[in-house]
């Protein structure tokens, strides 16, 4: 089909060109070149962005390297392997998109609608995700290294050995999020919401997590050495550091495996941990190493300390 002068087709050459406000409901375009291309309001619902059969070697993938989609609608689009290094998807519908192994560095997903969207292995380093929904998404495997996702909705998310390294999660929202495994260190997730989440062999190293919420977070085997914590709630949260195995959760390709097995070797850890003022009421601090842990004003009414007994 023809849009705008524009032939719309697999390996299509749409280098600069202007489909703004476009209707591109499950057009084909596996393999097209949309470098520069406008993209502003299309509507590319249910559209096919990645390698077709006659486009099968991923060096044909879709090319959209700083295309502006800027409030698109892509709902249910399959971008698999896409290339959108740079690209404007600021306030772009994406929900239920597949977004597995697409390469989305420094692009700007602000206020973005990723629910329930496939982000598998999906490199988001330095990535705008502010005010975006990722409630749902699949991310397992992700790199978010040094990316932004501040007010961020991750509720439910599945980030299992995502790298998050640096990754600024400000008041984010990761209640009941899965982030078995996940490396933060670095990570700043001041008044983030963590309630409820798996946070299993996670490294938070070093990470800030003045005043978040991690009510009945499950931190078992993690490794928080130097991480700030002033302010937190911990109450009912699973600190216990009892020899387990852990699987992974969802389906991942074989290349994990290796990753998977050094997480399980981590325990958890605390060392240098700043604890002053949080409130760890209801914890369970069963069998954590708390060497050199700062416990001032800490409040560890009930709570169960490492040598298994109570707190007063």
């Amino acid at each position: 089909m023809e849009v705008n002068g524009y032939k719309i087709e697999p390996g299509a050459d749409l280098t600069g060109a202007n489909l703004s406000g476009a209707n591109l409901i499950a057009a084909n375009l596996s393999g097209a070149n949309l470098w520069n291309a406008n993209l502003t309001g299309a509507n590319l619902w249910n559209a096919n962005l990645t390698v077709g059969e006659e486009y099968s070697s991923s060096e044909d993938a879709l090319v959209a390297c700083h295309t502006v989609l800027r409030g698109a609608n892509l709902t249910g689009a399959n971008l698999r392997d896409a290339d959108l290094t740079g690209a404007d998807l600021t306030g772009t519908n994406l929900h239920d998109a597949d977004l597995t192994g697409a390469d989305l560095t420094g692009a700007n997903l602000t206020g973005a609608n990723l629910l329930a969207a496939g982000l598998f292995f999906a490199n988001l380093t330095g990535a705008e995700l502010s005010g975006a929904n990722l409630s749902g998404a699949s991310l397992g495997g992700s790199k978010l290294v040094g990316s932004k996702l501040t007010n961020a909705n991750l509720t439910g998310a599945n980030l299992t050995i995502a790298d998050l390294t640096e990754a600024n999660l400000i008041k984010s929202d990761l209640t009941g999020a899965d982030l078995t495994g996940a490396d933060l260190t670095g990570a700043d997730l001041t008044g983030a919401d963590l309630t409820g989440a798996d946070l299993e062999r996670a490294n938070l190293e070093g990470a800030i997590l003045t005043g978040a919420n991690l009510t009945r977070a499950n931190l078992s085997g993690a490794n928080l050495t130097g991480a700030n914590l002033t302010g937190a709630n911990l109450t009912s949260a699973n600190l216990e550091n009892k020899e387990r195995d852990w699987e992974l959760r969802g389906t991942f390709p074989d290349k994990t495996i290796e990753k998977y097995m050094e997480i399980k070797e981590r325990e958890l850890n605390w060392g240098k941990t700043i604890l002053i003022g949080a409130n760890l009421t209801g914890a369970n601090l069963e069998d954590a190493k708390l060497t050199g842990v700062n416990l001032a004003e800490a409040n560890l009414t009930a709570a169960t300390m490492p040598d298994g007994t109570k707190h007063d």
